[in-house]
């Protein structure tokens, strides 16, 4: 009977939840809520994870649990992607909390540690459904807080907390109806209960996949909390003549005391020295990165705040100039030619969108950056983060044009120096409606209720196909069935794309329309577009129609009405 977990159980712990996850990511993709290609919750959770594990496996001699749950913690903040990475992202940001600074824990506060981290994640998410990971992970934490009163064996809490996540799994069709429709469970909550799975066997000692003995290389790329800093200045593309701030500064601060931390305060005070910025905060720690001309000011300055520990100072200077393959270091105050000097703006504009078509829209509407992504393919925390501080802006909108990216943005918002506001956009038109309406000549907060409004006026549809047999809102659906989809809800089914799309049309204009936009995808015939051009113009002459080439992904047409 193990009464501790100590580091290196836990590392092992993490590592196996990741393994059991991955080596299950498509089974819990195949869970969607709808017949049609959403299906990327496993892809999202596994991401996630990875980078959290990524993170935790750069501690070294690791021989406090606190230690490596703060770095899993940091790691799956930057690598989140999607709702259901984010509040995974949270249910470990509120675990790290519970046991910062511990060397071992016990079963109690395992307990404890878990339902810290359904407290941070119900408060991440504006408006919590009951159905989902997060009640999966509040009915799972609430056994294992009854059996800590029991036991002193973390195993057996442990095993308590998947017996309750699986008996919530299971009842997830009960509390959302659209789950009981298609017959299946929640896959968040699926991805979690292969996480707990992962958890108990390793804390058991029982026989684990071969590749939990290698190393991070497992999980992907090898990204730091600097690299996000820094975006994709490399220091072999940096022009010298352009660093205006010379020292990367790194560092922790163990804070004082168990006061309030205002971490925006804080931002915007330490802000003031330099450039590059980031922080990380929690209860007792900030981590740091910053530009700076001086920083010996900028640790002076954060003595304010705790004990500094962890600090790294670089002279990217010297840096480059080794790269370079001279020993001289660049002359400070060179004046940076007018055309390569980045003019700052009043406002800095991120868009999320996939298909070449419609990223040269959004550029010719005035995105400043288009990450590529949407469906299935959902970028990360760290993605918008480099987004965002890759502009030269006072303020930056974000345009996630789907609704499975807006909590990543949120937290991305969350981590960055600058003012950043989220637009709730679903779609892709719905993004491309908002920037018409953003006037670079008004302020942050009139662009707001401007894009806001616009969005307002428009309403929405898709045709995409079914990945599988189910029956959705009175549809009895075959895999690979045409969808047509009207503001989220299914409303038309059919064996034909064009007869699909003509009946979502039809139903579209039926609640009135003065303006119809289509954006066709990749795998849409010219023959098809002028069949559905022509059918507009036979049966609705008194309606504009524009029809545009998008090339996006999985949806044979999207679609707006104004």
């Amino acid at each position: 009977m193990t009464q501790k977990i100590d580091a290196a159980c836990f590392h092992r712990m993490i590592r196996g939840g990741a393994l059991f996850l991955r080596q299950n990511e498509e089974r819990v993709n195949a869970l969607n809520v709808f017949p049609v290609p959403d299906g990327d919750t496993g892809t999202n959770m596994n991401l996630t994870l990875s980078s959290g594990v990524r993170e935790m496996d750069k501690v070294s001699s690791p021989s406090r649990v606190g230690d490596l749950a703060e770095a899993l913690s940091k790691g799956l903040l930057m690598g989140a992607r999607g709702n259901s990475g984010v509040i995974l992202s949270q249910l470990f940001r509120g675990f790290s909390k519970a046991v910062a600074g511990k060397e071992t824990i016990d079963a109690r506060e395992l307990a404890e540690a878990f339902k810290r981290g359904v407290d941070m994640a119900y408060k991440a998410v504006m408006k919590p459904v009951e159905g989902t990971i997060l009640t999966v992970s509040r009915e799972a934490a609430d056994m294992g807080m009854i059996r800590s009163r029991q036991t002193d064996d973390p195993a057996e809490v442990l095993a308590e907390v998947l017996s309750g996540a699986r008996k919530s799994l299971e009842r997830t069709p009960q509390l959302l109806p659209i789950l009981a429709e298609t017959n299946v469970v929640d896959a968040g909550g699926q991805g979690l209960v292969y996480i707990l799975e992962g958890f108990l066997s390793a804390l058991r000692g029982e026989a684990v996949p071969e590749e939990m003995d290698g190393d991070a290389s497992a999980f992907g790329e090898d990204r730091s909390l600097t690299a996000v800093a820094h975006g994709e200045t490399a220091q072999s593309k940096i022009d010298p003549a352009t660093i205006e701030h010379g020292y990367c500064t790194e560092f922790i601060i163990r804070r004082k005391g168990a006061g309030t931390f205002d971490e925006g305060a804080f931002r915007g005070e330490i802000g003031a020295f330099g450039d590059s910025l980031l922080v990380v905060a929690d209860d007792e720690l900030v981590k740091v990165h910053i530009h700076s001309e001086r920083p010996g000011d900028v640790l002076n300055f954060a003595q304010k705040f705790g004990d500094l520990t962890n600090i790294k100072i670089e002279n990217m200077r010297e840096q480059h100039a080794h790269w370079a393959g001279t020993d001289a270091p660049v002359e400070q105050g060179t004046a940076v030619p007018a055309e390569t000097a980045a003019e700052r703006k009043s406002h800095g504009i991120v868009a999320v969108a996939s298909g070449e078509g419609v990223v040269k829209m959004f550029r010719s509407l005035g995105a400043d950056e288009v990450i590529e992504g949407g469906q299935t393919m959902n970028p990360s925390t760290e993605d918008i983060v480099k987004a965002i501080r890759g502009l030269s802006a006072d303020h930056v909108f974000v345009l996630p044009n789907n609704k499975n990216i807006v909590m990543a943005a949120e937290q991305a918002a969350e981590l960055v120096e600058i003012p950043v506001t989220v637009l709730p956009t679903r779609t892709v038109l719905q993004g491309l409606t908002a920037l018409i309406a953003f006037d670079p000549d008004a302020d942050a907060e009139m662009n707001r209720q401007k894009m806001v409004k616009a969005l307002e006026s428009v309403r929405c549809g898709e045709v995409t196909y079914a990945v599988r047999d189910s029956q959705v809102n009175g549809h009895s659906i075959k895999e690979g069935d045409f969808i047509g989809i009207y503001e989220g809800k299914i409303e038309t089914v059919g064996g034909s794309l064009i007869a699909t799309s003509r009946d979502l049309l039809q139903k579209m204009l039926a609640r009135g329309g003065e303006l119809v936009t289509i954006l066709y995808g990749k795998d849409v015939t010219d023959a098809q577009v002028k069949e559905l051009s022509d059918f507009l113009a036979r049966n609705y002459p008194d309606v504009e129609s524009e029809i545009h080439y998008g090339g996006q992904p999985l949806y044979f047409f999207l679609i707006t009405i104004e």
